[in-house]
């Protein structure tokens, strides 16, 4: 008879089974996810046109300015108020400002007024997609945390892809008023959600420091600017900010590079690079619990520009649609790639920081992209400006290579976690 004295004794070092991804507090912080993607989508083409209206096209760029102004500035700032009030309060106020001000859009019609209404929102978005996502890398189990960030990329993108073309239509069937009332009325009803969440300082499993034997958050946490000054953060966040200004070139400028007689083509091209990048993200979040994340960042590099210098054949229905699917594949093994490895090379108390740099690489490679490749395109045309945009992006090949020796010197990807591994503390910075 086997007693527990003469019964085998198990290792230490066996692997723990992975821990569930789909928590009720994960679940639960979907609902603000998916509220806070409806309301800032369905109004990101509808303010720019209902500024239009009474200003023309120069009040339509200073409103969507305004709005990614103020969403820029909002995440320098997001880490040191999360780190000051919590992840809840944080949270629950961006999401306030987020939809309230959209509630008063159409009191009036003056610029002024709609360039209020628009930084308010700004604002408020930047708080919620900071203070959210380091919320979010809390209940992630970080054995999981490629594959959980990437269904959290699915859950706050699909929204975004029904109500971004939602909005326009919608506006024009039953006017401005009734989108404005939308967006913010589905953005107040989810803060609720909000207060069923754990805050900074809670026990939320291990990324809390759950088995660790301390608190993870008595460590201080870095901030934006030290973010920026250490290695090992900047080198993804430049990565990923090459991928982000091809993105936001795509974006704005292929409708105009295809010409209005391939609007089929276009929009084609236009759901085949969201629907690539997801797919590969969700791919690359599997791959990167499995064997890390660092070996990622340079194919995801490499694949956007290939697909970019595809693109650059605007004349080709087929290039362009290759082309746009090819760089969407890149870019969704970016994202994921370059969000887990830095999450993965910080302590719990500064994910919003990891938050914030990764956000402004992406609305700020955009915003940038954007600017840059149309005095760029009004010099070469686009067919160059887009094979140039494909070089320049190759820049990003120092960093993305010096991390991918960086791997290999510490014989291991800092990214990766052993499922038996419980120490959620480990920095590489």
């Amino acid at each position: 008879m086997t007693t527990p004295a003469n019964r085998p004794a198990q290792t230490q070092s066996s692997p723990l089974p992975p821990r569930p991804l789909l928590t009720r507090p994960l679940l639960l912080r979907f609902v603000s996810l998916v509220g806070a993607s409806v309301g800032f989508f369905l109004l990101l083409s509808v303010v720019p046109a209902y500024a239009a209206e009474s200003g023309g096209g120069g009040a339509a760029g200073l409103a969507t300015g305004a709005l990614m102004l103020a969403t820029v500035l909002g995440e320098l700032v997001t880490p040191r108020l999360v780190d000051r009030l919590g992840y809840r309060t944080v949270l629950i106020a961006g999401l306030f400002l987020l939809g309230a001000p959209a509630l008063a859009l159409t009191a009036s019609r003056d610029m002024a007024w709609i360039v209020a209404v628009c930084l308010l929102r700004g604002l408020g978005f930047a708080l919620t997609i900071v203070a959210g996502g380091a919320l979010t890398a809390t209940l992630i189990p970080t054995e999981r945390r490629g594959e959980g960030l990437a269904l959290v990329g699915v859950v706050s993108g699909v929204p975004s892809l029904i109500a971004l073309p939602l909005g326009p239509w919608l506006a024009e069937h039953a006017g401005y008023g009734t989108v404005a009332v939308v967006a913010g009325g589905v953005t107040l009803a989810v803060i609720a959600s909000v207060f069923g969440l754990p805050d900074r300082g809670e026990r939320v499993g291990q990324n809390a420091g759950e088995g660790t034997g301390h608190d993870t958050h008595a460590e201080r946490p870095l901030g934006v600017l030290p973010g920026l000054r250490t290695p090992t953060l900047l080198r993804p966040v430049l990565v990923f900010a090459a991928t982000a200004t091809a993105a936001g070139i795509l974006v704005t400028f292929l409708p105009l590079a295809a010409g209005s007689a391939s609007s089929g083509v276009v929009a084609a091209a236009l759901f085949a690079q969201p629907a690539a990048a997801t797919v590969t993200r969700w791919l690359a979040g599997r791959h990167a619990d499995r064997h890390g994340g660092a070996g990622l960042v340079l194919p995801g590099l490499l694949v956007s520009a290939a697909g970019v210098l595809i693109t650059a054949a605007t004349g080709s229905p087929v290039a362009v649609i290759a082309g746009s699917t090819l760089f969407g594949a890149g870019f969704g093994i970016a994202q994921n790639a370059t969000l887990t490895l830095m999450y993965a090379r910080v302590s719990a108390s500064s994910y919003g920081t990891v938050s914030a740099l990764w956000n402004l690489a992406y609305d700020g490679g955009m915003g940038v992209g954007a600017a840059g490749f149309g005095v760029l395109a009004g010099v070469t045309g686009y067919p160059w400006a887009f094979a140039g945009t494909a070089a320049l992006m190759l820049l990003a090949l120092a960093p993305a290579l010096r991390d991918l020796r960086h791997k290999d010197l510490h014989h291991r990807d800092p990214g990766h976690r052993d499922p038996g591994h419980r120490d959620p503390d480990h920095k590489d910075y």
